[in-house]
C-alpha cells in the first residue's frame, strides 16, 4: 500500500513539473507590447511593402503581433497572387518584404527590431515583466 501512495505522489509531482515546463507557469517575461514602436515607425515614415503569400512578410508581421495594425504596409500582390500592383512597381519594389524609409533608403528582407530602430531612431520596446 505504501508503494502505491508513493507512486501516485511521484506521478503527481512529475505531472506538475511537466506542466510548468510546457506552459511556463510562473516564469519568464510577459508579452511585450510593440504598439508604441510600430506607431513610431509610421511617424518616422517607415513603410513595408509585401505580399500575402510571402513567408518572410508573414514572419515580419507576426513579430509585431497586435501592433502590426500601426505599421504602414502596402500589399503588392494582386488578389490571385500572380501579378504585382502598379504602386509597388512605381516604388521600385523587386522583392519582399521591402522596407522603405523617409530618406528613400530601401532594405529588402526581414529586418530585426534593432535594425528598424537604427534606421528610424525609434526606441526599442522593453519587455513587460
Amino acid at each position: 500500500m505504501k508503494k502505491s501512495v508513493m507512486l501516485a505522489v511521484g506521478l503527481l509531482v512529475l505531472g506538475f513539473i511537466g506542466l510548468v515546463l510546457v506552459v511556463g507557469v510562473g516564469s519568464g517575461p510577459g508579452k511585450t507590447d510593440y504598439s508604441e514602436f510600430a506607431k513610431c515607425l509610421t511617424q518616422k515614415g517607415a513603410k513595408m511593402y509585401g505580399t500575402f503569400w510571402c513567408p518572410h512578410c508573414q514572419n515580419q508581421k507576426k513579430e509585431f503581433g497586435d501592433a502590426w495594425q500601426y505599421v504602414t504596409y502596402t500589399e503588392c500582390s494582386t488578389p490571385d497572387g500572380v501579378g504585382e500592383l502598379e504602386q509597388c512597381k512605381n516604388e521600385g519594389v523587386t522583392s519582399y518584404p521591402t522596407w522603405v524609409f523617409k530618406n528613400g533608403t530601401k532594405y529588402t528582407g526581414e529586418l530585426t527590431f534593432g535594425q528598424l530602430s537604427a534606421y528610424t531612431g525609434c526606441a526599442l520596446p522593453t519587455p513587460v515583466k
